[in-house]
């Protein structure tokens, strides 16, 4: 293993590991943990993403009768995600600017490996350890989805993916993913317009009809793909459209998402012509629940005494977005998300400052000395 965390980050972003192809990773990461002493197991998760490697669970046996602690992140990476050439600035490190740096979430896989690695290597007193690091989070938090929860022993864990390094996550949002299809009717848009229903003005009058954006503090929604339509001499008769919704609150999420239901049905319900009517097919599934910690909770009293050792102040938010975390919360097991450092994610401009990556790693060691003395 490489001297130091910053050339060990290095290394680890030089692997491509874009979604569902995270091989040439998790055989790094494999050998990497087996050194410091873990039992490790790769899942078959990949065999329902499609991709090329599984999960990938750890388990050290600690020297204490305690109950285990987890750390978890995920190994993959968004596109553009090849051949990415990291650089070194004075405080900083970057891409080229012609890839993602990676960071997102390759800054949390070196901090809990390389603050394990240190806190092994004193010599103190541990409780059972658990790292989980998982597959094809960014497309639809796949792995995680997939990964046989049984495995996990621990009540407690950290995610580390988020951004700011003080960050703490201690809320996330309920997803709705919106599929809707609206069939009109096709006719040559020049000489017989008038025998058409046109798919995409139907679903252009929804659209506008519907909630969209920031709603609350707690809820947003948003149309993010449209397809319809080959050629600009027939009156377009299928337009597939793409959304979702989010919320804190289960209540406001129904409806919402019941509102733009209704609305696409009711808009494709005035289109008629004689025997002939629009009609739209939609489909919503949940796509992950929402967790709330409360700041009382152990596992949020642990983050705070540990980064105060740190002499960071912990500022903890309610996320809007989702992340491995909203699985295991749900499984039961306590997850807050811990920021990396991590700045500019999913962009070209992606970077993270040398001292962030190094504060994160101390942060495990402090997780672990805070937890292994019950200091919280």
């Amino acid at each position: 293993m490489e001297k130091g965390l910053i050339e060990y980050f290095l290394a680890l972003v030089g692997l491509e590991s874009e979604s569902l192809n995270e091989r040439l990773i998790m055989d790094r990461l494999k050998t990497d943990l087996s050194s410091l002493g873990f039992t490790v197991e790769e899942d078959d998760a990949n065999l329902k993403t499609g991709g090329n490697a599984g999960n990938l669970y750890a388990w050290l046996p600690g020297n204490l009768e305690m109950e285990p602690l987890l750390f978890c992140a995920h190994v993959d990476t968004v596109r553009p995600g090849r051949n990415i050439k990291p650089q070194i600035t004075e405080d900083k490190i970057t891409s080229d600017h012609t890839t993602v740096l990676g960071s997102d979430d390759k800054s949390g896989v070196a901090q809990i490996i390389w603050g394990i690695k240190e806190y092994l290597q004193s010599n103190q007193q541990h409780p059972p350890l658990e790292i989980l690091f998982t597959i094809s989070e960014e497309i639809g938090l796949l792995g995680a989805r997939f990964f046989d929860k049984t495995m996990l022993k621990s009540k407690i864990g950290f995610a580390f993916d988020s951004e700011d390094i003080n960050e703490v996550m201690i809320a996330a949002p309920s997803q709705n993913i919106i599929n809707i299809t609206i069939y009109g009717k096709e006719a040559h848009a020049g000489v017989e317009p008038e025998k058409g229903i046109n798919a995409i003005r139907v679903a252009s009058e929804a659209i506008s009809a519907i909630p969209l954006g920031r709603l609350d503090e707690e809820t947003t929604a948003n149309i993010g793909i449209i397809e319809g339509g080959i050629a600009t001499n027939i009156v377009p008769n299928k337009v597939v459209i793409k959304g979702e919704a989010r919320s804190h609150d289960a209540t406001k999420l129904a409806q919402v998402t019941r509102k733009i239901v209704q609305t696409f049905e009711e808009t494709a319900a005035r289109h008629t012509l004689g025997e002939h009517f629009a009609k739209a097919e939609i489909d919503v599934h949940d796509e992950y629940h929402a967790f709330c910690l409360e700041l009382s909770h152990p596992a949020v009293k642990m983050v705070k005494a540990a980064m105060e050792r740190l002499y960071i102040s912990p500022h903890f938010v309610k996320g809007g977005g989702g992340s491995d975390a909203n699985i295991f919360n749900a499984e039961g097991i306590a997850m807050p998300i811990i920021g990396t450092g991590m700045k500019n994610c999913h962009t070209v401009d992606e970077y993270i400052l040398l001292k962030d990556l190094e504060t994160g790693a101390r942060l495990v060691q402090e997780l672990i000395k805070v937890y292994t003395e019950g200091a919280f």
